[in-house]
């Protein structure tokens, strides 16, 4: 039976759902690693021109992300089930469409750079091009690398330098190197996690992921992440002075609260819906220990 040619309005529900706009958690999860370097950095707190400049450029960018990852593996989603009901895994998109919207994407992470204030355009120009083709190769890494979450983790560490070299106008200090090391082992530590889900279909398929890679050690080396992710962070709020009563009550929920979903990943016959829940809590977590480097400010 022949397809219905989609609505005007239909278009756009796909074409939102290609980008994972109609998944928030999916986009909290880039932006609360820049809202980190925002806060911890010389020139914090941001103004919200700023802020608002930080959230359009994310939003492009982790939807240009999430488009290349679908034009790579539009031939493995329709095999894996929990993509295969993706725009262009079933075809509700297609090709063409899905270019011009990466374009359309790069276009305005392009123009946000430009807009940015011209004390930190100078740095974070160059850094904006050289995050470029991590992200858009990062879903081939799948094909070759046995940790492909280590290169997603490499993308995220741009969503520090870019906000850091804006606001402040320079790429220096310990709290920086801090803060980028949190979100490298952060971000690794729950795309793991979000690799468990699809561990038989990948092994079916031959593609790897650190979730195969570390086997059953996976949920160890997610916890000494989470733990390493609390642990620079703190580091870098004391250096900056901000590592009061009301910041370590908000940190110590949350470094808590990411150890207990790491012992729910320890439990047998653990269902596959559970693996997307620790990505959701692990933004609200995340969000929390932002709002720990906020409140004192």
């Amino acid at each position: 039976m022949a397809r219905t040619a989609p609505g005007p309005l239909q278009r756009v529900r796909d074409g939102f759902e290609l980008l994972r706009w109609n998944h928030p958690s999916g986009r909290l999860i880039l932006l609360i690693p820049a809202g980190w370097a925002l806060w911890l950095n010389p020139a914090s707190p941001p103004s919200l021109p700023l802020l608002a400049l930080m959230v359009l450029g994310g939003l492009a960018v982790s939807g240009a992300g999430c488009v290349a990852n679908d034009l790579w593996d539009r031939r493995i989603d329709p095999l894996v089930e929990r993509t295969r009901k993706r725009p262009l895994a079933d075809g509700r998109v297609g090709v063409p469409t899905a270019f011009a919207l990466l374009v359309a994407c790069l276009v305005v992470a392009l123009l946000v750079v430009l807009a940015l204030p011209p004390q930190g355009r100078l740095l974070a120009l160059p850094l904006a091009l050289a995050a470029l083709p991590p992200v858009l190769l990062y879903p081939s890494a799948k094909r070759w690398f046995a940790l492909p979450q280590l290169v997603l983790a490499c993308c995220w560490g741009f969503a520090v330098l870019i906000p850091w070299a804006t606001a402040s106008g320079e790429l220096a200090g310990a709290a920086l190197g801090l803060t980028w090391f949190a979100t490298l082992c952060w971000s690794f530590g729950f795309d793991t996690v979000y690799a468990m889900s699809d561990r038989e279909d990948d092994r079916r398929l031959g593609v790897r992921s650190s979730a195969l890679t570390l086997g059953r050690h996976a949920p160890l080396v997610v916890a000494c992440c989470y733990g390493l992710t609390a642990g620079a962070l703190a580091t870098a709020a004391w250096l900056r002075g901000i590592a009061m009563p009301e910041f370590w009550l908000l940190w110590i929920a949350a470094t808590w609260g990411m150890q207990r979903e790491v012992s729910i990943l320890r439990r047998p016959d653990l269902p596959q819906a559970a693996y997307g829940v620790h990505f959701s809590h692990q933004v609200m977590l995340g969000a929390l220990l932002l709002l720990a480097l906020i409140v004192p400010q």
